[in-house]
């Protein structure tokens, strides 16, 4: 889509599934079943690793990587990883794109369905996938993945960031702020501490990236949290902060995790806020 002077296209770069009460907390699952995905026989739902590709200029900036592709048999078969329809490299090679012409990376996390795709294996080395990015993350959530909580510790894998430390390729953020112009960065604490939402603004309209506060169009209601999420009652609170503000100005909201719904418009109504239109990238 064209917003502005950015041309924003979504891609896929995988499909997994996570445990759909883990997904939705304290939600039941004959509700959460029915507004997104009744889950497999291991209760496990289908979700996408939609990242962001955002051009102008001379500019390709990636807004996450997803899942990459270094884990383990025993974590990919956890985690129900799916290459078969979907990769980063195939989504970029099908833009006429390869990983050297990709100049920023903004990370709204380090989980590693966030971040795991900007590192790979060459030979027993672990090396950046993308050798002339820079990439952004907020130095509190760098700080936090070096000394987690017991509830997110494995989601975060040195692997998926620390070669970009060692090769001076990771910038690190402290607070809101723009980090190109019409681009900007508003860190949250209720996932994990200064998960970092993207908003893109050009010519009267926004596109909002909000990662993991909300997942999935399932997760606009504000008491649809994950059970993943480090401070739940801070994730509500951050959701009645943000939504009326999207609803108002009809912010096009990007689902990362959605794997039926890119994106959409989100009304608020008798019963709280859902989307209303749904938006093809």
């Amino acid at each position: 889509m064209q917003l502005g002077k950015f041309t924003i296209t979504a891609l896929e770069t995988c499909r997994f599934g996570l445990d759909g009460g883990a997904m939705f907390g304290v939600v039941p699952k004959n509700l959460w079943s029915k507004a997104y995905h009744p889950g497999d026989e291991q209760n496990r739902i289908d979700m996408a690793a939609r990242v962001l590709l955002v051009e102008w200029e001379n500019k390709k900036v990636l807004v996450d990587t997803g899942n990459g592709n270094k884990m383990n048999e025993k974590l990919k078969n956890i985690y129900k990883i799916d290459n078969s329809l979907f990769s980063l490299d195939k989504a970029l090679s099908e833009r006429n794109l390869n990983p050297n012409d990709i100049t920023d990376i903004i990370l709204t996390h380090l989980h590693f369905d966030h971040a795991g795709g900007t590192t790979q294996f060459a030979g027993n080395d672990v090396v950046p996938v993308f050798p002339n990015a820079k990439c952004y993350v907020q130095k509190e959530q760098l700080a936090w993945a070096r000394n987690a909580s017991e509830k997110d510790r494995a989601s975060f894998m040195a692997e998926n960031y620390e070669p970009l430390v060692a090769n001076g390729m990771l910038e690190l953020l402290d607070g809101d702020g723009e980090v190109f112009p019409g681009i900007s960065v508003h860190p949250i604490y209720g996932h994990t501490k200064a998960m970092q939402m993207i908003k893109i603004t050009d010519e009267g309209q926004s596109l909002l990236f909000p990662a993991d506060l909300m997942p999935t169009h399932a997760h606009v209601p504000v008491p649809y949290v994950m059970g993943y999420d480090n401070f739940p009652l801070t994730t509500m609170e951050e959701k009645k902060k943000w939504l009326p503000i999207a609803a108002e100005e009809r912010w096009i909201i990007c689902f990362e995790h959605d794997a039926f719904v890119e994106a959409g418009i989100v009304t608020a109504g008798e019963k709280g806020f859902s989307v209303t239109e749904k938006v093809t990238l």
